[in-house]
């Protein structure tokens, strides 16, 4: 918030562009609506990318691709419950897909893969997002596991063209170069 808050000073936040991968999709998610609940404008966009945004690991994914993700191999819970500090692990700032979206969110791109651990992360939030009248672009790979467009891929260069694009119809006056 603090780091926001300073670039709101020097940038206008139509030309912010608010993202990140994995636990960092996680940070991004819950900071765009801490800023929104605290009465910030929001970034042109959000890119969540894998994003981590069920500490409670409801979803599916979490049984289902155990075992076949190859990055992620176990249950994060310990992780999440160490994170959390004692605090629900539904608490939207902590599990940004559990937040009133009614409220508002930037445009959102979401890319996942068909074997990451947070497929049912990625899925259920581009869901509640468009329930809630946001644009959101949801991106599935094929045999993809959790970071695996942190490899230069065929289809990590998809993804990052994808971006581009998504980051170009969204927000006009950011440079994507």
């Amino acid at each position: 918030m603090v780091a926001y808050r300073a670039l709101l000073e020097t940038c206008p936040a139509d030309r912010i562009v608010m993202g990140g991968v994995s636990a960092g999709g996680n940070l991004a998610a819950a900071m765009t609506l801490r800023a929104r609940d605290e009465g910030l404008p929001f970034p042109s966009a959000a890119i969540l990318l894998m994003p981590e945004v069920d500490l409670t690991e409801s979803g599916d994914s979490f049984q289902t691709n155990l075992g076949i993700d190859t990055v992620l191999i176990r249950s994060l819970m310990p992780a999440n419950q160490l994170y959390a500090a004692g605090h629900d692990l539904s608490d939207p700032y902590l599990s940004p897909l559990f937040g009133d979206f009614s409220k508002g969110f930037p445009s959102t791109f979401l890319a996942t893969g068909t074997r990451d651990l947070f497929l049912s992360n990625t899925v259920r939030m581009h869901r509640i997002l468009r329930g809630a009248e946001i644009t959101a672009d949801l991106n599935v790979f094929e045999a993809t596991p959790h970071g695996g467009f942190m490899v230069p891929t065929a289809e990590a260069e998809e993804l990052r063209a994808e971006v581009n694009r998504f980051i170009q119809i969204q927000c006009p006056g950011v440079d994507v170069s």
